[in-house]
């Protein structure tokens, strides 16, 4: 009996690692293996275990390789990470993104960097720009970086591992680096600045085959000779795939994962805002498309609780005009400067309610961003991702957007599909959302309740005015 012919994706998120193996038929999911991604507090400074993944990846990979014949693999990763290479070998660790260390320079960075109206890329914290990463690496490790030959966006990093191939791609350039200018479609001036150009090998199609897998590691891993290496793609931009494609524009895709990633597809670049953290990343096609996005899942660890809620659990929360402001997390997103408060008696509620206020709260995180972000005629709403399983927060996304449909993905893949959608010969038809969330009637009218949330946001706890906040 023939095997099954199939694209493998590895999805390297910032809190999970998965490897799908999806048929090259008709994108079908026939295997997904899945475990934590985590973080080595080790010197020099908090990194993230390459080599474990790499371990893991080539475990799984000639495991999946007995069960079916695979033909292509691809790549998508978080953004913010770029490994930088002395030949074949590490010449740095990877930084975590999350370190702020690389902020002990920003004096000297921002002398650097290229402004807001070149680069769509705002000021973050951390190395969530990683300019910065790689400015600090050079100021603070300047032997191991004069040996630097290469740097290798975190995608490409591992189609080179398997392939051999250097190469450099789009969308993880383009995400919120310093290093693009997305309107030009060229680098921008910070890596003539840094004298960087030379480190980074030609630009490549996303999608585009790197050529074979190393004649070595395809007979490691029991692989055909012949299965292609597929240049990768930034994760939230390998979600949008789909929607680019197939979707009316313009219409707004919300990626809910570690981070809430809100594009909105053929809204203007005019939306966007430096004093709101808001971007511009570029899609696969090399368009710049308006994104917002904020911590939602990260937040939603620290708020929630095991316990599921129900809207007798959200009706309480509203009647007693408890409220979560922003924010509860240390990266990035509109509110970023203010720490995260309660309003009313939040000691009251129990491991129910506390998830229902979690809900509340990303709902109207997410409806904030939604304001800022779309153009005059939005369109539909796409949720993908964890927050696509929350009926709370879809009903109130819902009630809080009423001249819009709010359309729900059943499907798990997104991420990867999107990646496999890029590869030149995958032209599956893909089913796009298109379940509507029920309105479901509640005690308090959402939109009058944000905007008490919204209120109370806009005024700073120390008694500073709302401008304060926004600027």
């Amino acid at each position: 009996m023939s095997k099954t012919n199939v694209i493998v994706v590895l999805d390297i998120g910032k809190t999970n690692l998965k490897i799908c193996a999806l048929a090259l038929s008709d994108a079908t999911q026939l295997a997904v293996l899945k475990r934590p991604n985590g973080v080595l507090q080790q010197a020099p400074y908090p990194q993230l275990d390459i080599e474990g993944i790499w371990h893991w990846y080539c475990e799984n990979i000639k495991d999946l390789a007995q069960r079916f014949a695979i033909s292509k693999l691809a790549f998508t990763t978080h953004g913010a990470t770029a490994v930088c290479l002395s030949g074949n070998e590490l010449a740095l660790e990877v930084l975590d993104y999350e370190s702020d260390l690389c902020c002990k320079a920003d004096q000297q960075y921002n002398l650097q960097r290229p402004s807001y109206a070149q680069s769509l890329s705002p000021a973050l914290g951390a190395g969530l720009n990683l300019g910065r990463q790689l400015h600090w690496q050079q100021q603070q490790f300047s032997d191991q970086f004069s040996t630097v030959d290469c740097i290798l966006m975190y995608p490409q990093y591992w189609g080179w591992r398997m392939s051999g191939i250097k190469a450099s791609e789009v969308t993880s350039l383009g995400c919120h680096t310093d290093l693009w200018n997305p309107q030009q479609q060229i680098f921008s001036s910070l890596v003539d600045n840094m004298g960087w150009r030379k480190l980074f090998p030609a630009l490549l199609p996303t999608g585009q085959s790197l050529g074979p897998v190393l004649p070595a590691l395809a007979k490691q891993l029991g692989l055909s000779p012949d299965c292609q290496v597929i240049n990768g793609i930034h994760d939230s931009n390998a979600s949008l795939v789909p929607y680019i494609k197939q979707a009316p524009s313009p219409c707004t895709v919300i990626s809910t994962g570690t981070w809430v990633v809100i594009a909105a597809i053929g809204s203007p670049l005019t939306a966007l805002l430096e004093s709101q953290d808001m971007l511009a990343n570029v899609s696969a096609f090399g368009e710049s498309v308006p994104c917002i996005r904020f911590m939602g899942g990260r937040e939603w660890q620290v708020l929630s609780t095991e316990s599921p809620a129900s809207l007798d659990d959200l009706n309480l929360i509203m009647q007693s005009g408890i409220q979560a402001l922003p924010c509860f997390s240390e990266q990035g997103g509109p509110f970023s400067r203010l720490k995260g408060e309660f309003i009313g008696p939040t000691e009251q509620l129990n491991d129910n309610q506390r998830s229902a206020l979690a809900s509340l709260y990303c709902a109207f995180v997410t409806h904030y961003c939604l304001d800022l972000v779309q153009g005059k005629q939005p369109g539909n709403i796409y949720i993908e991702g964890s927050f696509a399983r929350n009926s709370i927060y879809l009903n109130l996304l819902q009630q809080l957007n009423p001249q819009q449909k709010v359309l729900v993905s059943e499907d798990s893949t997104g991420t990867t599909l999107g990646t496999g959608l890029c590869v030149g010969d995958c032209e599956w038809q893909v089913k796009l959302p298109n379940t509507g969330v029920p309105v479901l009637q509640l005690e308090t009218q959402p939109l009058e309740y944000y905007q008490i949330w919204l209120n109370l946001v806009l005024t700073h706890r120390d008694g500073s005015k709302s401008e304060d906040i926004r600027r």
